[in-house]
């Protein structure tokens, strides 16, 4: 694996010190010296010299005018100096939390660009813990158990197996970086409804056609959608969630693959949406769900799973389901409903009205430009 090119970072720290040190010694001066021509006690020259005490502004203007260079070199360099010993500081704290990284899937977010790739290795796990603090926004691992193990709560589960909270915050980090570059009005019912409308017909499109428009028309609903690599051990391929009160976010990734699985999980993230937002309360939920999954015990994901079965194949149509036993039929149908056949294929599977293997080729397998390979 190739190794990122770091800034040389020595563990050590140059107070401006040695730079009074050099100037004096030039002049043939001692810090007795320099202390009578600045006002100051030789201790404090001493402690300024050392690093002891930081430079002042008051000390930068006698430096200018004793020794040379200006006041905003000689704050400069104090500023060089403190930053640079709290690095120090703060990579001696990160080399003490490198067990964190272990909660984390360090590889997939390696693998589709959310952070550098390097070797996980006793040299480089330091950096990594501060590289993923940067990810995720917080200060500490503590802060970052706190704010996503608090999220917990919030979260409305589609199956059992979510329940890697590393794998489920960082696949969730990476819709919220998305978000936080865009921006739109305030969430408007009555529009969603409108643009969900339109967008059920392109899914006979491919994703070159139909992603630019579900954006526009999402956006101008106040709705923001955003497409992420997925992260399997989190076993979520969209989420429904509120980043505001007027902010609804739906995040899919292409955990699946196939079309009818894609298109179900939008609609279903989308009823969510117009469904299950009417408190301030609703709206802390964040709902993760996953197509693969046979059954929940959750009514709302019951009663999104019907609302999105019927927006694709309205309930007065599904009576000729059992009648569909050709791919030629399979088409016409899905011809009349004005929505791709790999979905109606999705559907007659999910009823078993057909097996799992029949008329597959029927589906499209697509991925987006901005999707990682997984």
């Amino acid at each position: 694996m190739a190794e990122v090119n770091a800034p040389f970072t020595p563990d050590w720290a140059s107070p401006p010190g040695e730079t009074i040190l050099d100037l004096i010694e030039e002049r043939s001066w001692t810090q007795t010296e320099l202390a009578r021509r600045l006002g100051y006690t030789e201790k404090h020259v001493s402690q300024l010299v050392n690093g002891k005490v930081p430079l002042s502004d008051d000390a930068a203007l006698r430096l200018e005018r004793v020794l040379g260079s200006s006041a905003a070199f000689w704050l400069a360099r104090e500023t060089q100096y403190r930053e640079h010993l709290s690095r120090l500081v703060a990579a001696r704290t990160h080399a003490s939390w490198v067990g964190w990284l272990d909660e984390l899937p360090i590889k997939d977010l390696m693998k589709c660009g959310a952070i550098a790739k390097c070797r996980i290795n006793v040299k480089h796990k330091p950096d990594l813990v501060n590289v993923c603090l940067r990810f995720f926004g917080v200060a500490s691992p503590d802060d970052w158990r706190k704010h996503y193990g608090g999220m917990q709560f919030a979260f409305r589960r589609s199956r059992i197996e979510q329940s890697d909270i590393g794998a489920i915050s960082a696949w969730l980090r990476l819709g919220e970086r998305q978000a936080e570059t865009l921006d739109g009005p305030n969430y408007h019912r009555a529009r969603c409804v409108d643009a969900l409308k339109t967008i059920r017909n392109l899914t006979r499109e491919s994703p070159e056609m139909f992603e630019p428009q579900m954006r526009q028309l999402l956006h101008e609903a106040g709705v923001l959608l955003v497409l992420v690599p997925a992260i399997p051990c989190a076993h979520v391929s969209g989420v429904a969630r509120w980043l505001s009160p007027t902010r609804p976010l739906i995040q899919l990734s292409l955990y699946g693959k196939s079309n009818d699985k894609f298109w179900f999980t939008f609609f279903h993230e989308a009823a969510h949406i117009l469904l299950h937002a009417n408190t301030q309360q609703d709206k802390k939920s964040v709902f993760l769900d996953d197509p693969n999954t046979s059954h929940s015990d959750n009514p709302q994901e019951t009663e999104a799973n019907q609302w999105a079965g019927n927006w694709l194949i309205p309930e007065l149509q599904r009576v000729g389901l059992p009648g569909l036993r050709t791919k030629a039929a399979v088409t016409a149908f899905a011809r009349r409903l004005k929505i791709h056949p790999g979905i109606v294929v999705g559907r007659l599977q999910h009823d078993e009205i057909i097996g799992f293997s029949s008329m597959n080729d029927l589906k499209q397998s697509f991925r987006f430009n901005n999707q990682a390979d997984d």
